[in-house]
């Protein structure tokens, strides 16, 4: 009998001031297509940004690389961050130049970075959480909207930002409200709270801290009630299940019905995409549509994506409809047919789009 092969998921960042972002961008590509690796890496003047899949060899030789680099060497809590997972979680190997490794709108130095420190351990933040007054903390989710519906900590509140112009706008109304209190902040990955954290200590908000090692560190150590909902992951799991039935609770809320569900989608209309959290029967249900808005769009230009739920190849219909344009009329009433007579009878709660402004990957 075989031995199962074991994957992990590989997930790390690291502020370093890179100067030639072209060569390492390819040298990068290089290296994990050569080993066989998938996943999604962003390598930009400020640093690297790494989510990668791979069995055990591929992780080990990956890790190896790191090691010998001159700029991404020794990430920190590299090991404690990783998950082990059933296979790769991305369809393909890619690397490319950003100029953020985080987008927000603002680049800081690694200089930058480090000076504003103001880190919180995860055994602080646990027993803040457990046995502290409360009271005396902002507990500040930096994530997007749909992420902390899905999932959040206990007494956490959104920061309803999503750019750092947003964050800018947000700065005066913290300090009247939050005042002296202690503000900690976290993230799936960190990122965005090595930059808010500059952000805000740099406007005077020096009692800001940041969860350091992550969301990610804290569950893959602790099993307890400090954790509400699914944790969302950027690779094809979405929504990931946090601990055991003795500890987790669902708070994600059907954007159709109101019934509490784990599951995460996107609206098929192309342009659209919206990451909703909608369980599958009511997706099934709506054809995959967040809006009324979406759904007569796409009868009206055929921009939907392929699911599993539904045959029609919408792709190659496209594809039809570019390389013999004199078929569009008649492929555009195919395919208004079809959606018609699966959603004719369905009421969508939300007219417009429900995609956010801006979404942070």
């Amino acid at each position: 009998m075989f031995k199962k092969e074991k994957f992990t998921l590989l997930t790390f960042y690291k502020f370093v001031d890179v100067e030639d972002v072209e060569k390492e961008v390819q040298d990068h590509l290089d290296f994990c297509t050569d080993i066989g690796m998938t996943g999604r890496v962003y390598i930009g003047t400020e640093g690297i940004s790494s989510t990668v899949t791979g069995n055990e060899w591929q992780i080990k030789a990956y890790k190896l690389y790191l090691d010998a680099h001159p700029l991404f060497n020794n990430p920190p809590d590299l090991d404690i961050k990783s998950t082990p997972v059933d296979g790769h979680k991305f369809p393909r190997m890619s690397v490319k130049h950003r100029e953020e490794i985080v987008a927000l709108g603002q680049k800081y130095t690694r200089k930058e970075i480090e000076e504003a420190g103001n880190r919180m351990s995860i055994e602080e933040f646990k027993e803040i959480l457990d046995n502290g007054n409360i009271d005396d903390y902002i507990v500040l989710d930096m994530r997007n909207n749909h992420e902390y519906k899905l999932w959040h900590f206990k007494n956490a509140i959104p920061a309803n930002t999503l750019t750092f112009k947003e964050l800018e706008k947000e700065i005066e109304n913290y300090k009247k409200t939050f005042g002296d209190k202690k503000i900690i902040s976290y993230c799936t990955w960190g990122i965005r709270c090595e930059k808010s954290t500059v952000m805000l200590q740099k406007a005077g908000l020096k009692n800001t801290y940041q969860l350091d090692g992550w969301v990610v560190k804290y569950i893959n150590t602790y099993n307890d009630w400090n954790w509400k909902g699914n944790l969302y992951v950027f690779d094809d799991r979405v929504s990931c299940e946090v601990w055991d039935e003795n500890t987790h609770e669902t708070i994600g809320i059907c954007l159709y019905s109101d019934a509490l569900t784990n599951n995460c989608e996107n609206c098929r209309y192309s342009p659209c995409n919206a990451r909703i959290i909608a369980s599958k029967e009511e997706y099934k249900k709506h054809f995959g549509f967040c809006s009324e808005e979406c759904y007569k769009n796409a009868l009206r230009n055929g921009l939907v994506k392929n699911v599993d739920f539904d045959k029609v190849d919408y792709r190659k219909l496209r594809v039809k409809m570019k390389n013999h344009p004199e078929t569009t009329p008649e492929v555009l009433d195919f395919i208004q047919k079809h959606l018609t007579s699966n959603i004719w009878n369905k009421n969508f709660r939300h007219k417009t789009s429900q995609k956010e402004d801006f979404i942070i990957d």
